[in-house]
């Protein structure tokens, strides 16, 4: 049974999802880079700036693990799952994350930042 709450797991799953949100974000500004559209520098502008949103709120996140002493730290990756061990107030536990549900929620946060300043 985990000894860990759910807003704290919410904190933990941020701190492992935010940062492949940022890969993505960082391989396409590389694509982008290469690829030859008619104007570039739009996209561009877009992707760094869905990676700045993004970078803010893992600071967050960051800061309030650090507050809570927890710790993420990504483990073995067989192809199929992903483990994680988490560190929470001195208790350690190891989680594993069908990769395609790590792929599916990062897809859902990227749509979430590429929307946030459409719906004002």
């Amino acid at each position: 049974m985990t000894k860990i709450v759910k807003k704290h797991r919410s904190i933990l799953e941020q701190s492992i999802y935010l940062p492949l949100v940022l890969s993505v974000l960082e391989y396409d500004r590389k694509v982008t880079e290469k690829t030859s559209f008619k104007i570039k520098l739009v996209y561009l502008h877009l992707i760094e700036f869905t990676m700045l949103k993004v970078q803010k709120d893992l600071k967050k996140v960051k800061d309030a693990m650090r507050k809570i002493n927890m710790k993420t730290v990504p483990g073995h990756n067989d192809g199929v799952f992903t483990e994680y061990d988490f560190y929470y107030k001195g208790y350690h536990e190891k989680h594993r994350y069908f990769n395609a549900n790590l792929r599916n929620n990062c897809e859902k946060l990227l749509h979430y930042y590429l929307n946030k300043d459409m719906k004002n």
